[in-house]
């Protein structure tokens, strides 16, 4: 089926197929006509369309326009206007031609540049591909080998993208960037790709080559061995996706820097970490350069994290100024308090997080203060210990991991959960689930300062007597520093300010003393004092309480005022149970 098209200047190209309905599936029934013209240079699936029914030329796309958007001599009615000024010039001339029918405006999404915001367009152009096509059985099955956190961001959205991988462009029209060592003949039917500084002097004669820059090479020529034809540089540079796609390589000047036994001591990566958008970006390269060159995976692990919004969940934009300047929250709350926020977010699941300061702000209210005030009352403590006896505090790790010493059984308690915890950390971070990890650690930071610090007070405080006095210094010195050492990671600051006072109660021989904390391993777990029963135990007790404090609040009374309690004793002897836990029932 053919029809009559709004303007003749390309009639002659009837022969060649133009002006006639082609069927495509990207076109549906359910939106507008069912029917859209088809532009090949200014529309992917325009251009793919007419390439497959052979209306244009792959290398030939009809474009009216030149490469700042204005109209060329073909189409010399609106010669010289820039496309977007042209739009009242065509209708005003369709409307004499009687071919406007209707005139409205609609309003639907554009692309708008991110920096001048104004309108864009797609206009296709020559450019030089990687035939990805040719190596995606191996890109599917070294992305396999990798080990990503989340999952699903490998089996699903990665690998989907790989599945449906086309040629990639790598070239671009700039003056800055790499250049693409091609050298070729005016009609491209001889080109030679240049390998090396030695290589490219070889070839075009020059004793000294000292930048590979545009203005440095494009000048020389080459002489082609095979036909004598003056071969000279192609102009475009590469897109920089494919330099960062280099970096394992190019990082360490392989191979003319590193032998292939040091390389692959180093290669593929131990770990990278990026954002979700890199699934299209430097994820793909890595793999495509990878595959490529070695037919392997890049790296061995990557953590993949969310993309961070504004708090409306706009994108965050230097134009509209939507978020904090990061200096002012830094200042305010503390670089620690921004990552504890970011890493104890969806983020490190690979989903948005629309950052509020109001967020930071609650990580130093009900994390960072908690935790500082029971590092600040250890000290206290252990200075108020040092003027009573005339001594000086050291630390005793043998008081804290002694089973058989450890008779109260809220320092069997914090001892017992400080091993399951770290434990679960060395477990969790083996595998990279940081959304496993931190809310743990908080989590433990809760309950020492909420539980551990608030029941053992008097014992603290020296209250209860010398012998729990020096023995519930060392389990909370214990607990604060194991803990402190778990989070360092996570928050670096605070933890290594912590660790400079609290390391100054270590002896000099001790295995936990370094310059800073963030010299110290993570600890290791020791399983004798792991006590799943006393964690149970003391878990239900909390939660028992917890429940009574709802309970009071909901008949507004004050957490002073005595009540009557009844038992009804179901499944298990609840005296037996709550026996041990009476003195600290009537401490709270």
């Amino acid at each position: 089926m053919e029809y009559v098209p709004l303007f003749d200047n390309f009639e002659q190209r009837r022969a060649e197929g133009c002006f006639r309905v082609l069927c495509g599936d990207f076109v549906t029934s359910d939106t507008g006509t069912g029917i859209v013209h088809c532009a090949p240079a200014y529309g992917e699936e325009d251009y793919r369309i007419c390439t497959k029914y052979k209306i244009i030329k792959p290398d030939a796309p009809l474009d009216t326009l030149d490469e700042n958007g204005f109209f060329t001599e073909k189409m010399p009615e609106y010669k010289g206007l820039y496309i977007k000024e042209a739009d009242h010039e065509i209708k005003k001339e369709l409307k004499k031609r009687k071919r406007l029918i209707h005139e409205t405006q609609i309003k639907h999404s554009y692309p708008y540049c991110w920096r001048s915001d104004t309108p864009l367009i797609y206009r296709a152009n020559s450019c030089w591909f990687f035939k990805v096509t040719d190596i995606k059985p191996d890109l599917i099955k070294n992305n396999k080998k990798a080990y990503w956190v989340p999952a699903f961001a490998q089996e699903g959205r990665f690998n989907n993208w790989l599945e449906n991988a086309e040629d990639w462009c790598f070239s671009r029209n700039r003056t800055w960037g790499n250049p693409i060592p091609l050298w070729t003949s005016e009609d491209f039917s001889e080109v030679i790709c240049v390998g090396s500084i030695e290589e490219l002097k070889k070839l075009t004669g020059v004793t000294e080559v000292k930048d590979l820059h545009r203005e440095s090479i494009d000048h020389l020529t080459i002489v082609s061995p095979t036909s004598g034809k003056i071969l000279k540089r192609v102009e475009e540079v590469f897109d920089c996706w494919f330099e960062s796609g280099s970096m394992p390589y190019a990082q360490v000047h392989y191979p003319f820097s590193m032998s292939e036994e040091e390389f692959s001591k180093r290669f593929p990566a131990d770990f990278i970490g990026e954002g979700l958008d890199q699934t299209r970006g430097w994820f793909y390269t890595l793999n495509v350069v990878s595959t490529a060159i070695k037919n392997d995976t890049p790296y061995k692990n990557l953590i993949v994290n969310g993309l961070v919004l504004a708090a409306d969940g706009k994108k965050m934009s230097k134009r509209l100024q939507n978020y904090s300047r990061p200096e002012i929250i830094i200042n305010t709350f503390g670089a620690d308090a921004i990552r504890l926020y970011m890493i104890n977010s969806p983020l490190v699941r690979a989903e948005t997080l629309n950052f509020k300061d109001d967020g930071v702000r609650g990580v130093v209210r009900d994390v960072f203060l908690p935790w500082y005030n029971a590092y600040r009352f250890l000290i206290q403590n252990i200075t108020r210990w040092e003027m009573h006896t005339g001594k000086t505090f050291e630390f005793d790790e043998s008081l804290c991991h002694t089973k058989e010493r450890l008779e109260n059984l809220m320092d069997r308690w914090v001892i017992a959960a400080s091993q399951t915890l770290i434990k679960f950390v060395r477990a969790e971070m083996v595998k990279y689930r940081l959304y496993t990890v931190v809310p743990k650690l908080v989590s433990f930071l809760e309950h020492l300062t909420n539980w551990y610090v608030r029941l053992n007070r008097p014992r603290i405080k020296g209250e209860t007597g010398p012998d729990e006095w020096i023995m519930s210094l060392n389990v909370l010195f214990d607990v604060l520093l194991k803990s402190t050492v778990l989070m360092s990671p996570f928050v670096p600051f605070i933890t290594d300010m912590m660790y400079e006072n609290l390391s100054k109660v270590l002896g000099s021989k001790s295995q936990l003393l370094e310059k800073s904390i963030h010299f110290l391993p993570i600890p290791e777990p020791l399983e004798h004092l792991v006590d799943e029963e006393i964690e149970k135990s003391v878990g239900r007790m909390q939660k028992i309480i917890q429940i009574s404090r709802a309970l009071r609040e909901k008949k507004n009374l004050s957490l002073k005022q005595p009540i009557s309690v009844h038992f009804i004793n179901i499944f298990f002897n609840i005296f037996a149970f709550f026996f041990p836990f009476t003195p600290l029932l009537y401490s709270l």
